[in-house]
């Protein structure tokens, strides 16, 4: 299932049009409802009527999307017909980490393990046997959290990681600039320093610039854990990547049948096929996150910090990849090729292929370029 039913935006590269046009599913087939005042997806969240706009905007169609689809797979890809992009484009592309407490000791793993991904076994067992407890019904900023935090100091195992996953205060990060992301069938990128790194499948809502959470998408966060388990200050490095960023396939606008209680108990599944035969999957369920969607918005913008253009908020994973890849106790890492799905029932499939970050086409057409265009079609 590449796309679900739905209410559903997103944006294509269309022949013939030197910007990107919003469009929308309807059936079986794919339609091109870019309209004036109405030409980014940022104005259609802005307006307050995102979901009716969507529904009932005149439209031209492009063709059946699932053909659309297949040619937006970028080895597959004719310029001559329509190909999806990222889903959004002028929103601040944000994202929280650590947000399942499940996942937390791999994060430790990573620092402990200062980027040496042959002592993470090791450390995994001795880390364990140290936290000695299950960390999963822990609430974030409680009382119990606390007290766990002292013990752990105490033991001399307490990191930044903890700090955020059962403390107080959520972490939020740019993952990358608006109009950056890449979207279905695209390639992903990793650093070239890179050799120890893996998908992060993840939600991701589309958030108004009033702090109205509207629809939901799939993401791809994708993460360099040497380069971040040498030092968090590298954080940027390791997220901040060319087409590091992956969104789609199309956003899902909130209706009567999907709402946030949707995101909220939404199964993740996963699934890495490489070129050497080796198949990874694993599932995340969003019931497990420690801290509300809402919350994690809340951090994310208010009083404290505005976004004019609205934002999309990659929502973490619990997903961590342990699965020896290259030999006992060495665990996962991708290899260049390597095909990455990410699926739910209610938000379809995102697909992409791992490239390194210099072999993906380098992103060249950003805000200024868009606002550029939409002005000279008289669609601003």
């Amino acid at each position: 299932m590449d796309y679900p039913n739905g209410i559903l935006v997103g944006r294509a590269h269309v022949p013939g049009h030197a910007h990107p046009r919003i469009v929308t599913v309807r059936g079986e087939e794919l339609f091109d409802i870019t309209a004036p005042g109405m030409a980014t997806v940022r104005d259609i969240a802005e307006s307050g009527r995102a979901a009716d706009h969507v529904r009932t905007a005149p439209g031209v169609s492009l063709g059946n999307a699932k053909a659309v689809l297949a040619n937006s797979v970028a080895a597959a890809t004719d310029a001559k017909l329509p190909s999806l992009l990222s889903p959004i484009d002028l929103q601040a592309i944000k994202a929280s980490g650590v947000t399942f407490v499940v996942s937390l000791l791999e994060r430790v793993i990573e620092e402990q393990a200062r980027g040496d991904n042959s002592r993470a076994d090791a450390l995994r067992t001795e880390i364990l046997d140290l936290i000695g407890m299950d960390l999963s019904e822990l609430v974030p900023g409680s009382e119990a959290a606390m007290k766990v935090k002292a013990a752990l100091i105490e033991k001399g195992v307490w990191s930044q990681y903890l700090e955020v996953g059962i403390g107080p205060d959520a972490e939020i990060f740019t993952k990358g600039q608006p109009m950056s992301s890449v979207g279905y069938g695209a390639e992903v990128g990793l650093h070239p320093a890179s050799s120890w790194n893996n998908p992060e499948p993840e939600v991701a809502l589309l958030v108004t610039s009033t702090g109205a959470i509207i629809g939901a998408t799939l993401g791809n966060d994708v993460n360099l854990r040497d380069v971040e388990g040498r030092s968090a200050l590298l954080l940027g490095k390791a997220k901040d990547n060319n087409a590091s960023a992956s969104l789609g396939p199309f956003v899902r606008l909130f209706d009567g049948t999907f709402t946030l209680e949707t995101i909220k108990n939404s199964e993740i599944a996963l699934r890495v096929e490489g070129e050497d035969g080796f198949v990874l999957e694993g599932h995340s369920s969003m019931n497990q996150i420690s801290r509300t969607p809402e919350s994690l918005v809340a951090a994310t913008l208010g009083t404290h910090h505005q976004y004019p253009d609205g934002l999309v908020l990659y929502l973490g994973t619990m997903f961590a990849p342990v699965k020896d890849r290259d030999g006992a106790g060495k665990g996962f890492t991708h290899k260049l090729g390597d095909v990455v799905s990410i699926s739910t029932e209610s938000l379809g499939t995102l697909s992409n292929r791992v490239n390194l970050s210099t072999k993906c086409p380098p992103w060249t057409y950003g805000s200024s370029h868009l606002l550029r265009d939409l002005a000279k079609a008289d669609l601003l």
